[in-house]
């Protein structure tokens, strides 16, 4: 099993292209191809995380997307936000979210608290303002 670093971008496109392969022949894990697609993929995840990171997505878009997918209204959020005019603040980023808000948002929509709490650009200018 001849396997490489993945150093610079045209390691990476070759090690896609293997790695896509081995999957489509869906070898069984204990197989020299199975070991060989789960050293590729830990290779490629590694390269991934560092070269091309994922940012967590904007807390007020999460809970929109959230609400999009599960057809909720601002009627649904008040159990977890307050007051329609509180859940208004919120979604028009003119109030931070509160450490309840999160718990509540996290328990009743499955938001990821670590999404929940991060600070961008919009949300800390309006939370100061």
């Amino acid at each position: 099993m001849e396997i490489t670093p993945i150093r610079i971008d045209k390691d990476y496109r070759a090690a896609l292209r293997v790695v896509s392969t081995l999957v489509d022949q869906d070898p069984p894990p204990d197989s020299p191809e199975g070991e060989r697609l789960d050293v590729l993929s830990t290779l490629i995840e590694a390269y991934e995380r560092k070269h091309h990171p994922i940012d967590l997505p904007d807390p007020v878009e999460a809970i929109k997307f959230r609400m999009d997918q599960a057809g909720l209204s601002i009627k649904d959020l008040e159990p977890m936000i307050g007051q329609p005019n509180r859940v208004y603040e919120v979604l028009s980023r003119k109030r931070p979210l509160t450490l309840r808000m999160i718990r509540n948002l996290n328990k009743g929509l499955g938001i990821s608290a670590q999404v929940l709490i991060t600070e961008n650009a919009n949300t800390s200018r309006s939370a100061s303002a």
